[in-house]
This record gives structure tokens, C-alpha cells and sequence, in this order.
């Protein structure tokens, strides 16, 4: 070995760390329509009111949640039905609907997201006269 070649230790070296790429679950989700507006209905288990967002930036809705799950005192996870991590979902929106009017609350894992469509594009019922 020349003077020009050094050996570093394994503890002495720089380790570059790297990420892995996060998998973002993709949330199943139920469309409703009536008169007065659209209801999404998105299942993210573990997710809750303080880890889930609603936005709405240029025409597109988006949901996004992080599921996690606090140990409990006592018990053992012996098994689990669904993954832990993000979850995201984006809605193009229309012009029909009212984005200052919308309303979100989550449940028991189930993301429920109100949109009322404009006063001018709801459905009037004529009345007839004899």
C-alpha cells in the first residue's frame, strides 16, 4: 500500500441515506349526486380528524391522510386487514359547484366531503298551474 491510499474504517465512513419511496394508497371512494350538491364518502382507516387534509387549489380537490395506529396498552397486534400510511385522492371540480360552501368531517376511518352546487345550476321544480 502507497502513502497516496487510505483505508477509512467502516465506522468512519460517510453513508449516504436515501429515502425509500413512500406508497401512497389510493382511497375507494363512493360519488353521490342530488339536487343540492355532491357527497364523497373515502375510506381511509386510521385516519382521523387531526391527520387528514381537504384543499381545493385551482379547480381540484384534494384529500389526503396519514393512518397511523397508537399501540394499545395490554394488547399484541396479532393481525391487520389494512397498511399504515398516506392517503391521497384529487377531484377535477366544475364550475357548477359552490368550493366556498364545502364541508368535510371523517368518522370511524370514513372521510365524508360535502359539495353544494351553485344556487344558479340547482334543479328548480316549475310548479303547474291548471
Amino acid at each position: 500500500m502507497t502513502e497516496d491510499t487510505k483505508v477509512a474504517k467502516k465506522e468512519d465512513q460517510e453513508v449516504a441515506k436515501t429515502e425509500a419511496p413512500e406508497t401512497i394508497y389510493m382511497p375507494a371512494v363512493d360519488i353521490r349526486e342530488d339536487a343540492n350538491g355532491i357527497r364523497l364518502l373515502a375510506d381511509m382507516p386510521g385516519v382521523d380528524e387531526k391527520s387528514v387534509d381537504v384543499n381545493v387549489e385551482n379547480g381540484v380537490l384534494s384529500v389526503e391522510g396519514k393512518a397511523g395506529m397508537e399501540p394499545l396498552d395490554g394488547y399484541e397486534l396479532v393481525g391487520r386487514e389494512y397498511a399504515l400510511g398516506r392517503f391521497r385522492r384529487d377531484f377535477t371540480l366544475s364550475d357548477h359547484v359552490d368550493i366556498e360552501g364545502i364541508k368535510a368531517k371523517v368518522k370511524n376511518g370514513v372521510l365524508e366531503v360535502t359539495i353544494p352546487k351553485r344556487d344558479e345550476v340547482k334543479t328548480k321544480k316549475i310548479e303547474i298551474s291548471s
